[in-house]
This record gives C-alpha cells, structure tokens and sequence, in this order.
C-alpha cells in the first residue's frame, strides 16, 4: 500500500535510535520529509544520513524536550524547511525502579519526560495544522497503561497518561481535519528490552544465553498470540498508518501492536 506520504513534513521525537529511528526511516520511505530529534548531535545526524543515503528526506533537530527551552529549539529546528504535517510523540524513558526507590522526585521527573515533553511539541506544532486542516498526532504510549506491572510504576502511570491526553487531543480537534490517536506497542525488541530481560533471566530460572531466556521470557512476561518479541518495524508500519490519508476516519484510537497480549506479568 503506497501510503502517499510525499509532500508532508515529519517529526518524530526520540529519533536518533529504537522506535523513534524505526518510524523515522518507515516514514521517509513513504515519501515524507522526516525531522530526525535527538539530544546526541552524532547520533541524529548518522540516522539522518542513513535515510538520506537510502533515498529519502531527513533533517536533524536537536533539544532536551524535558525544559521549555529544549522544546521551542527543537520545534524552531522542525519547521525551518517547512510546516511540520506530522507529529509522532515518541520521546520517553523509564528508569527499572521497584515502588520502594520510586521516589516522587523520580515521579515528577518521569512526568516531566514523558508526558509535558509532548504537550509541549503539540502546544508549538498543532496549532498551525489547525489553520491548515491537516495533520496527524501520533502519540506511541504501551500496553502498561492499562495492565501494569508492580516495578517502575511512575513509568507505567506516564503511559496511562499519555494515552489519555491524546484521546483528550483528539477531542479538541473534532472537526478541523487533524487526528489525534495512540499506537500501543506490547514488548519491542529494541536494546533497552533485550538488555532487562537478559539481567533478570538468570535470577528468574529462564536461562543463561539470550537463546535460553528469550523464549521463556516471552511465556513468563509476555504471553501473547503470536509467541514472540514484536519487531520495531511493526510498530513503525502502524504509525505510518495512522498518519496517511487512509486513516482519516480514525481519531482517539488506541492500535495495540502487541501479538495479541493475553495478560501482562513481572
């Protein structure tokens, strides 16, 4: 399907590794002009070129979206070639904390990261696709919003959030021709996932090589239909939908990408 993306201006935050990288070079190669985001100068500007060298259209923009400063920076950076069309909300991060070391500076802190950095990208971008009539949302939250585990529960509550704001979003857009809607991604095969599972596999019995504790993992953690870590690129491919045409229809949704998860435990 040609998700007829030409024309259109990007950015993803979060950009310069994992989903956020995924999406970016899924997006440029629809034809969309993407603003790689990143605080890591080397870092956004490899995978910029990498889209580049394969054919598409990448910028960088760099900034810390956790301080108002950073965000107005970036979204200055974001728009110098062009109205910014698309906004995926992808930048976060969570620290493994059990409720105990969870602290409300850790609280307040994840937050700050994880939810007011997106307000703040959709208070400087969606206003001028409203004046437009057009634009996408996209806001990349997680199955822990709704099934959370007992450890890092500041990081679970940001979640719940993030998909909160955005079905609010959504709301405030009815009728102005931009959409608003989450991809919920289950447990992703990026480097942060792989390096967790492998430092608490060998404590929970699942093995000593990655080969062993994968696939116990998957049955201990993530139970789900298809039997298997997802790929970024799965979640990059439901993003990329949701901002095409064809998914004009589709505001305050919330797309599980996670195999069918069955229950969530840890």
């Amino acid at each position: 399907m040609n998700l007829d993306l030409i024309g259109k201006r990007a950015l993803v935050t979060g950009s310069s590794a994992g989903l956020g990288e995924a999406t970016a070079r899924m997006l440029a190669a629809e034809g969309a002009a993407v603003v790689v985001h990143g605080r890591n100068r080397d870092r956004a500007e490899a995978v910029a070129a990498a889209i580049r060298e394969a054919g598409g259209t990448a910028t960088t923009a760099l900034g810390d979206l956790a301080t108002d400063e950073g965000a107005a920076e970036v979204a200055r950076a974001a728009t110098a070639g062009g109205p910014v069309d698309i906004l995926v909300n992808n930048a976060g991060f969570y620290r493994h904390v059990s409720w105990a070391e969870a602290t409300p500076a850790e609280w307040s802190d994840t937050y700050n990261v994880n939810v007011v950095s997106g307000v703040r990208m959709i208070r400087h971008l969606v206003p001028a696709m409203r004046e437009r009539g057009w634009g996408r949302v996209v806001t990349v939250g997680g199955g822990l919003a709704s099934q959370p585990m007992d450890s890092h529960p500041q990081y679970n509550a940001t979640l719940a959030a993030r998909h909160n704001l955005a079905v609010s979003l959504a709301r405030e857009l009815k009728g102005t021709g931009v959409t608003s809607n989450v991809v919920s991604p289950g447990a992703i095969l990026v480097d942060a996932t792989r390096e967790l599972v492998t430092q608490i596999g060998p404590a929970r019995g699942w093995g000593a090589t990655w080969e062993e504790i994968r696939p116990n993992a998957v049955d201990a953690l993530i139970p789900n239909d298809q039997g298997r870590f997802g790929e970024p690129d799965e979640i990059a491919a439901a993003v990329a939908y949701l901002c095409s045409a064809y998914a004009q229809y589709v505001s305050g949704a919330t797309l599980r990408v996670d195999g069918g998860l069955i229950r969530s435990a840890f």
